[in-house]
């Protein structure tokens, strides 16, 4: 299957892209565009969804701005970094690669927030939407965090709690407490996928965009983005839509339930054996779930929870 990376320009600055199939018409299905997470993550650990272009679906990753090997702005003003940044940026790459009048479009956690805000504005050119492992407010996404928090063992909370207090975020104490919730609630694979790690890495390298929209931790949203919902906007939706979590998710079924309440004709399904990464964590089933919808044309009901697997 061929692979093919180019920069696109973005104003001053580039996006690093990666296609992987073929994306002339013709050459195959409609393409999908795979929006990572973070904010400040990289396409890395998203990648294992490029092989659904064995099955014929092109697959399109980029790097969003700031992150991995698209440009750096790391003296960038708070205020630089919007959700409006980033939707830009989208458009940018659509348009880029000639796809702008027909697509399919999956937003992984951060990414799916961000697809959620594209496709709220009826692109005339969205065909399928997937929103996976996302909350639709980030007040619901930080009371869930604590909640899952409240389940770690207590020496893990304890640890937390005191590093916290003292601000020693990057102690090894510290870090190995928060491995445990990563563990439990972000990837339970282990070792952890090597596509996974490296997007870790990029973020340690540079966690301008995570600690300026997000904050230090996955427990506290302390940044650009702590306010922010989509909830009333979501009727507004008209791409038929898929949204995926897992049994163990950090993106709760609370976090997700105003996706699948009030977007039309959205459908629902749970990955029983994952958490945040059921791309990862349960691969195949993943790809299936995926092929099926994106070659299903026709909107069907909201499947109710009931049929979540």
């Amino acid at each position: 299957m061929p692979v093919s990376e180019r920069v696109l320009p973005f104003g001053e600055h580039v996006t690093a892209v990666r296609v992987t199939g073929r994306l002339e018409p013709g050459a195959g299905r409609r393409p999908l565009v795979v929006l990572h997470g973070g904010p400040g993550c990289t396409m890395d650990y998203v990648l294992a969804i490029a092989d659904l272009a064995e099955r014929g679906v092109p697959v399109v990753h980029y790097d969003q701005l700031g992150n991995g090997r698209s440009t750096h702005l790391r003296d960038a003003d708070p205020g630089f970094w919007t959700p409006q940044l980033f939707l830009d940026q989208l458009d940018s790459v659509l348009e880029g690669l000639g796809i702008a009048d027909d697509y399919d479009l999956l937003g992984q956690s951060w990414g799916g927030m961000l697809a959620a805000e594209h496709a709220v504005l009826r692109p005339a050119g969205l065909r399928h939407l997937v929103i996976a492992n996302s909350p639709a407010s980030m007040a619901t996404w930080s009371s869930e965090a604590l909640r899952l928090r409240a389940g770690l063992p207590e020496n893990v909370r304890r640890a937390l709690d005191e590093h916290e207090a003292a601000g020693t975020l990057d102690s090894p104490e510290y870090q190995e407490a928060t491995a445990e919730f990563y563990a439990r609630h972000v990837c339970r694979v282990r070792p952890m996928p090597a596509e996974v790690a490296r997007t870790f890495a990029w973020i340690d390298e540079d966690p301008t965009v995570y600690h300026t929209m997000n904050g230090p931790t996955e427990f506290h949203v302390t940044g650009t983005n702590r306010g922010w919902t989509i909830e009333d906007r979501l009727p507004a939706v008209t791409a038929t839509t898929l949204v995926l979590n897992g049994r163990h998710d950090e993106a709760t079924d609370a976090c997700v339930a105003p996706f699948v309440e009030r977007i039309p004709g959205a459908r629902w399904v749970r990955f029983e054996e994952s958490s945040h990464m059921p791309h990862v964590e349960e691969p195949e089933r993943y790809l299936d779930v995926l092929d099926e919808f994106l070659g299903d044309d026709v909107r069907s009901p909201r499947t109710p929870s009931a049929e979540q697997e």
